[in-house]
């Protein structure tokens, strides 16, 4: 589909699920990405722990690719650049920390020097081909959270990226009322917006409130005090080296996203005065009551510095009497990996507090309140939800309509809509899929490997190696191995049974046919396996001779 004298929407990610997000939008032949992001893998995709996005429909189309243009630096919106960015082979736009981190990854993945990226000054506008991008600035749990107005001749298109409402942010300036009002007189077509937080009927709090959260909590701890929050809240950060000032205890860093993302905020103009930090050796030495560590994976990331804490492998250690403040959101499907951490820190005696016990984390996303001032500021003909599950998306359409907007479009990832002219419709299917980053391997998320890892995964495997002479005779006994098949003791026994269902095989069907043979000793010894254990797993089958 070549976008005419109109104007299109279609998400690729992000739209039906939580991360993931990536937007075209189309007019005049041409298209523009919004956004290139990743989601992490759960038990579906076994050994696999990044998902990217399946971009098949404009790979297609890469003639009429103008761009990609990023909202902010979080995984879920530009984690999938390293992998696809060089491929897709269009110039990249973003202010000057997300590029930091952008190239920061572009380096890491070898492909800088295949991707042009242009760093564009915060509040700044650009024009690619029929479209006119400005930088809004909006307040966000990272720095220069942005949201992004798209001019057209076939009107405007405030798209707002993650955002939230922030009295006092700590780090940047977001656009104030006056500034979003002037916006929405100019007139909008369309708000597509972030929907993560939409059943909250609180607003999301400010950055400013936490300081004094967090200030009380470690006040009040005795032993060493760990804080584990997203390393991107660079905010985050400054409030914490504010309360380790404001508590007496010297700050130690854990965590290599931690050390990437202080680097960058320092060398775009943030964090300039965060303290000189400590090396582990020297928080180890301290009075435990003196040190304050902040170290990454709050959700339980087996590889972060805090599962490693936990089970002992890291410098810092941990004991009873200490304190482990989570200040981040537990996010849903992390939840046996966060309690199986806390319950290990709790055998060891330590103490844990998050937001439910105390105020020490404030969400990025907006609730009721900050959508409907929203709202009432751009004046949108129509609202389009995305960022959030398809009960996000239709929760914030029905609210958005109850404040008096017009009008809103209810999609998700693949689903072509026609924002204009006339009232917006749904016009086409695009494939929408997802690929898997499986080792160094971009795969098809549903593709033969990863659907042969899970059944490998749910029934085991069975090698049989078999010899049968030209008489069509057994030579020898056949060879059976087992992986993750469930016999446990009886193994021998199964083994037994197995080879006794070979040796019949071999008898009824001779060595005349061998892929006969094969597969009837396949099915074969499958089927003792499925009486034994209820279970079909994967055998495969050395046929030598025959």
């Amino acid at each position: 589909m070549t976008p005419g004298n109109e104007l299109l929407f279609l998400a690729l990610g992000g739209s039906g699920e939580i991360g993931m997000n990536v937007n075209l939008y189309g007019t005049q032949g041409k298209w523009v990405m919004v956004d290139c992001g990743i989601t992490f893998s759960g038990g579906e995709y076994p050994g696999v722990d990044i998902v990217l996005p399946d971009l098949q429909f404009i790979e297609d189309r890469l003639d009429d690719l103008l761009g990609i243009v990023l909202t902010h630096g979080h995984e879920d919106h530009i984690g999938a650049l390293p992998y696809l960015a060089a491929d897709l082979g269009v110039p990249l736009y973003a202010t000057p920390f997300t590029a930091g981190l952008i190239r920061g990854k572009l380096d890491e993945e070898g492909v800088s020097d295949r991707v042009e990226l242009n760093v564009i000054d915060n509040q700044g506008s650009f024009d690619l081909g029929p479209f006119r991008f400005t930088y809004v600035p909006l307040a966000h749990s990272i720095p220069e959270g942005n949201a992004v107005l798209i001019e057209t001749k076939h009107g405007a298109i405030f798209h707002t990226g993650d955002w939230k409402l922030d009295d006092a942010p700590q780090i940047g300036v977001p656009s104030t009322a006056e500034e979003l009002k002037a916006i929405g007189d100019q007139g909008v077509l369309a708000l597509v917006c972030d929907s993560t937080n939409v059943f909250n009927p609180e607003p999301s709090g400010s950055e400013g409130d936490v300081r004094a959260g967090l200030a009380e909590v470690i006040g009040a701890a005795e032993g060493r005090v760990l804080v584990t929050t997203f390393a991107s809240n660079a905010a985050r950060l400054k409030t914490l080296a504010d309360v380790a000032r404001d508590t007496g205890r010297e700050l130690c860093v854990a965590g290599r996203s931690l050390d990437r993302i202080l680097r960058v905020a320092k060398q775009t103009g943030y964090l300039r005065d965060f303290p000189e930090t400590i090396d582990f050796d020297a928080a180890m030495r301290l009075p435990r009551s003196r040190v304050m560590i902040v170290a990454t994976g709050g959700q339980g990331e087996p590889r972060a510095a805090l599962a490693r804490v936990a089970e002992g492998t890291h410098p810092i250690k941990l004991e009873s009497g200490d304190t482990v403040v989570f200040s981040s959101k537990q996010i849903p499907g992390n939840e046996i990996a966060i309690g199986r951490i806390q319950n290990i820190l709790a055998g060891k005696g330590v103490a844990m507090i998050t937001d439910r016990q105390a105020h020490v984390h404030v969400s990025g996303h907006p609730g009721r309140p900050e959508l409907a001032a929203m709202y009432g500021w751009i004046r949108p003909n129509f609202v389009v939800p995305v960022h959030g599950e398809i009960r996000h998306m239709a929760e914030q359409a029905r609210f958005a309509v109850s404040q008096g907007v017009p009008g809103a479009v209810v999609q998700q990832n693949g689903e072509i809509i026609r924002l204009a002219p006339g009232q917006p419709e749904r016009v086409g299917f695009a494939p929408a899929g997802r690929l898997v980053l499986d080792g160094d391997v971009i795969l098809p998320a549903d593709g033969g490997t990863i659907n042969e890892r899970r059944k490998l995964a749910l029934n085991g495997q069975i090698s049989l190696a078999v010899a049968v002479s030209r008489a069509g005779k057994l030579i020898g006994r056949p060879q059976v191995r087992l992986n993750g098949v469930p016999v446990e003791e009886e193994r021998d026994s199964f083994l037994d049974e197995a080879e006794t269902a070979v040796e019949k095989v071999v008898a009824d069907q001779g060595a005349g046919n061998p892929d006969k043979l094969r597969e009837a000793l396949r099915l074969a010894v499958r089927r003792v396996a499925t009486r034994w254990t209820g279970k079909k797993p994967v055998v495969d089958v050395l046929l030598i001779g025959g």
